[in-house]
């Protein structure tokens, strides 16, 4: 390694650390009103870890106005992304954008100073238009490969990835942007369930393209590092006294005691989320305490074991001494009941949503749109008045199904009550 990517080396480590100082001080990277490009490759194209950051962030900030798009593209490079900013980004009045390459600009082999200088000429040119465009950039590293093979992750590609990482690390410092550092986490997870038994893999998918479990380690890296608020809401009472001790997030109302316990109105201001399918990934990572803290605290309780009820419906299960502690709801309220209701249902509006823009559109109109037949013999015009008559036809759904998001967002109170469990 070259003495200048020793540096680069060294800069990753420190913008990380500092990314990290910053968490407790910094707002969260989106705002209110923004349009958000997620520009990738084929990982990106998947809509795996961005549905799940838009549903994060959507459900966490249901008020706010955001339109998310994604741009990913299989085998795409930095060089690609460059080459089709203006297509892909600027065309959507993007306010911010995260920015995810690497996995194919290093060519799946040992580190070379050619492809490197080609991938950051590419970030580079990134990085201008976004600065010339005034859209704030949230750079990542590339997610790591997990091999097949025995031993520590970082090994083989995975060095030329880290490297890689290094430059994402300079590109963000020099253009201030955010620097987001998901290669790290994700290695270290590896490393985690390969400690406890050398065959534990826990990506899914294959080497490359991780499936639901690996891109939600890819999600909660990224929010950690635009400082995603870790609080969903908080709400303590006391069941001694009948009262509302404290609320963050959250309104608490009537608070009444019901059958040797109590019971309130609960009125939130966001949702908790998480991805059903990735639930194996909780075993290595810690999301829910980070990105997911739906708390209870009841005090005053006598001694004895209580249901969580939530509109008349179990959810869970906890001891007076566990609720007089605290606990996170978030995997009881998201595993049945109407909280995951309501989160599902604003799953499939942000999953219809992303599903028509890229079927319909992106791949459908931007991407697929193929030649036509000499011997159809349709004047060139013609055939471009149809294309674009085609495109505004279907960009026109867009606002509808943005629409449809928002709506299956909006916040609705809970019946809460807490009893002695039934035996």
């Amino acid at each position: 390694m070259s003495s200048r990517m020793r540096r680069i080396a060294v800069l990753i480590a420190v913008v990380v650390a500092a990314a990290g100082f910053r968490a407790q001080a910094e707002e969260f990277f989106f705002k209110d009103g923004d349009t958000v490009v997620i520009i990738g490759d084929s990982i990106t194209e998947q809509h795996l870890y961005s549905n799940y950051v838009e549903m994060w962030t959507v459900s966490r900030f249901p008020k706010w106005n955001l339109t998310f798009r994604n741009s990913g593209i299989g085998g795409d490079s930095s060089g690609g992304g460059n080459g089709r900013f203006k297509r892909d980004v600027v065309v959507h009045k993007a306010t911010a954008m995260t920015v995810d390459f690497g996995m194919n600009d290093g060519g799946y082999k040992a580190f070379e100073e050619g492809r490197y200088k080609t991938y950051m000429k590419g970030l580079q040119g990134m990085a201008d238009q976004a600065k010339a465009a005034n859209i704030r950039v949230a750079w990542a590293t590339p997610s790591p490969v997990e091999k097949a093979e025995d031993g520590p992750a970082l090994q083989g590609y995975n060095e030329t990835l880290e490297k890689y990482s290094a430059g994402v690390a300079e590109i963000a410092q020099k253009s201030q942007g955010v620097f987001v550092d998901q290669f790290h986490p994700f290695v270290a997870l590896q490393d985690k369930a390969r400690a406890e038994n050398p065959k534990n893999r826990i990506g899914g998918g294959d080497a490359v393209h991780p499936g639901p479990a690996g891109q939600t380690v890819m999600a909660w890296a990224i929010l950690k590092g635009l400082h995603f608020p870790p609080l969903v809401s908080s709400a303590e009472v006391d069941a001694a006294g009948n009262k509302v001790v404290k609320a963050e997030k959250c309104e608490v109302t009537n608070v009444a005691a019901k059958d040797g316990g109590i019971s309130f109105q609960r009125l939130d201001a966001a949702l908790p989320f998480f991805p059903k399918e990735a639930k194996a990934i909780l075993k290595w990572a810690p999301i829910d305490q980070e990105l997911n803290q739906y708390a209870l605290k009841v005090t005053g309780l006598k001694e004895g074991q209580y249901d969580i009820l939530v509109d008349t419906q179990k959810i869970g299960e906890h001891t007076a001494a566990e609720l007089a502690a605290g606990v996170n709801l978030a995997g009881e309220a998201l595993a049945g009941g109407p909280i995951a209701d309501h989160v599902k249902a604003v799953w499939s509006a942000v999953a219809e949503k992303n599903r028509y823009y890229h079927d319909k559109i992106f791949r459908g109109m931007v991407l697929g749109a193929g030649a036509v037949p000499d011997w159809l013999e349709i004047p060139a015009a013609e055939i471009e008045a149809k294309k674009q008559a085609a495109m505004e036809k279907r960009m026109a759904k867009m606002p509808e199904l943005d629409a449809a998001v928002r709506k299956s967002l909006e916040m609705k109170p809970h019946q809460f009550d807490i009893v002695p469990a039934k035996k």
